[in-house]
């Protein structure tokens, strides 16, 4: 579900420009000497920004279609200080537009939209053509962590990540029976593990990587 656009969210936005854009990388993303981690729909930044508080060497990125979204991302970013997160107004849609081949090293999917009608599933960001575009901006070696209380959309996942050649790992149905350490919890998943909703996850790369 769409959140309703608030008004003056854009100039709302221009306090954060120094890690805010719309449809591009600012330049900290670049330096190669250190790992590109992007999160695929970020909504309002608990995971992201746990993530990069925990690992100041890494660098994160956030994609998020909602303006509104970003914006309360943004001032948790800027309540922590966090000068490795940089969060981007965009649609993953287009997301070889602004990472180049290869470039980034893991990829997050927690709690996506599951399109649950069967004429919608090339919406779902687990669907293969999707998954055609992931390929092109992993590197070789390149992983993509997913999550969903959906298990239809975790069933269709994994036979999406077989048709496209991703070998598939740590592969669970109830993620928070042995949780690991270091799993961080987004919003969506304390609100699902509170109604007693298990969680599923798994760890994707191509085969060929």
């Amino acid at each position: 579900m769409r959140l309703r656009r608030k008004p003056h969210i854009d100039e709302k936005l221009q306090s954060f420009t120094d890690f805010v854009t719309r449809g591009e990388v600012q330049p900290i993303v670049k330096d190669s000497s250190r790992e590109l981690h992007v999160e695929l729909g970020t909504g309002k930044g608990d995971f992201i920004t746990q993530i990069a508080e925990r690992n100041p060497q890494i660098n994160f990125v956030g994609l998020e279609v909602e303006a509104t979204c970003v914006l309360a991302a943004a001032r948790k970013v800027r309540e922590k200080n966090l000068g490795n997160v940089r969060l981007i107004v965009f649609d993953v849609e287009n997301i070889t537009e602004i990472f180049s081949a290869h470039e980034v090293d893991r990829l997050y999917i927690n709690f996506c939209d599951p399109w649950p009608k069967k004429r919608h599933a090339k919406r779902r960001l687990t669907h293969a053509r999707f998954l055609e575009l992931y390929r092109k901006i992993l590197k070789p070696d390149g992983e993509i962590f997913f999550k969903t209380d959906n298990r239809g959309l975790f069933d269709f996942s994994l036979e999406q990540f077989a048709l496209a050649g991703l070998e598939v790992r740590d592969v669970t149905n109830d993620l928070h029976a042995a949780e690991p350490p270091e799993n961080i919890r987004t919003e969506y998943e304390n609100k699902f593990s509170a109604a007693g909703v298990p969680i599923n996850f798994c760890i994707a790369r191509f085969a060929n990587g």
